[in-house]
C-alpha cells in the first residue's frame, strides 16, 4: 500500500513514543545533548583552558569566568528541561524553548572565543526550538 511523503497513512495519527511526539523527542534529545555541550563548554571557560581564542578588541567581552558561569547555568537548564520533555510536560516545552533561546544568544555572543563550537550549538539550539514549537 503507498504511503504519504510522511509515512502516515491518510485516517490515522502521526506515531507517538509514550505519548510524546517523535519532534518532541527529537527536540528532547537535542536539548540534552546541547545542555551537556554547552555544561562542557562553561566548565572550560570556568577552568580558563587555553582552547579559547582571544578577542581583544570585542564590544561583548567579559570575563571568561562570568561566561563560563552563564554557559554552565544553561547547560543545566537544558538538561533538566530536556528530561522533563520526555514525559511531555508542556512546562518544560516552554522552558526549552525559552533556555534555547537564551542560549542561543549567549552562543552568537561567545562567537569570538571558540567560532566552531558556539555555531554547533547555535545550530543545535536552533533546532531544540523549531522541534519545541
Amino acid at each position: 500500500m503507498a504511503t504519504h511523503a510522511g509515512g502516515v497513512h491518510p485516517g490515522t495519527a502521526p506515531r507517538t513514543y509514550g505519548g510524546v511526539s517523535g519532534r518532541l523527542v527529537f527536540g528532547a534529545v537535542m536539548m540534552l545533548f546541547g545542555g551537556l555541550m554547552t555544561l562542557a563548554q562553561g566548565i572550560a571557560a570556568v577552568r580558563t583552558d587555553k582552547v579559547f581564542v582571544s578577542a581583544p578588541d570585542y564590544i561583548f567581552s567579559y570575563d571568561l569566568t562570568g561566561w563560563g558561569w552563564i554557559h554552565m547555568i544553561l547547560g543545566i537548564v537544558l538538561v533538566v528541561a530536556g528530561l522533563a520533555t520526555f514525559t511531555g510536560a508542556m512546562w518544560a516545552r516552554v522552558v526549552g524553548v525559552v533556555i534555547a533561546g537564551l542560549a542561543l544568544i549567549a552562543n552568537f555572543l561567545w562567537l569570538p572565543y571558540t567560532p566552531l563550537w558556539a555555531t554547533v550549538l547555535l545550530l543545535i539550539d536552533a533546532f531544540v526550538i523549531w522541534a519545541l514549537c
